[in-house]
């Protein structure tokens, strides 16, 4: 059995849950706090998720091109979760969640649960993205607190 791995990150948002969560559930902002050099080109997705969506993307990470496909589930006023479909993982499922602090701040948490494909090339990159995962959610929620300031 492969080896289940797990990470959390958590930030604060000086924004309302109903914000927060509009701004997750628009796939453009997707891209909007993908941190640089990757860049994230989005193929298929529509402009809100719903539940039963999927979203379709290339993450490229330098010259190499990862492809990802995510279903998309439980979408609600309290979070997502994107369950990947086709990826670098063997398995690899994201659970966005809005927390009310009061009527003006959310606390944002990403839970990844995911394991690496048994592949020498696969396993290696899913291997090397999960080791940027602090530094992804640390951009992540950067971005998102400077987006979400804005009028």
């Amino acid at each position: 059995m492969a080896e289940r791995l797990k990470f959390e990150h958590r930030f604060t948002v000086n924004a309302p849950v109903k914000k927060v969560a509009a701004f997750h559930n628009d796939s453009a902002s997707m891209a909007a706090i993908t941190p640089p050099p990757m860049v994230a080109i989005i193929h298929h997705a529509p402009q809100n998720l719903k539940s039963g969506d999927r979203m379709d993307f290339t993450l490229w990470a330098g010259p190499l091109p990862i492809r990802w496909v995510a279903g998309i589930e439980d979408v609600s006023p309290a979070g997502f979760t994107d369950r990947q479909v086709r990826g670098p993982y063997e398995t690899w499922v994201h659970r966005h969640a809005f927390e009310r602090v009061d009527e003006t701040t959310t606390d944002v948490v990403d839970r990844v649960e995911a394991s690496f494909k048994r592949h020498p090339f696969w396993g290696l990159i899913g291997r090397l993205m999960w080791a940027g995962m602090p530094l992804l959610f640390a951009y992540r929620g950067w971005r998102t607190r400077a987006l979400l300031r804005k009028p």
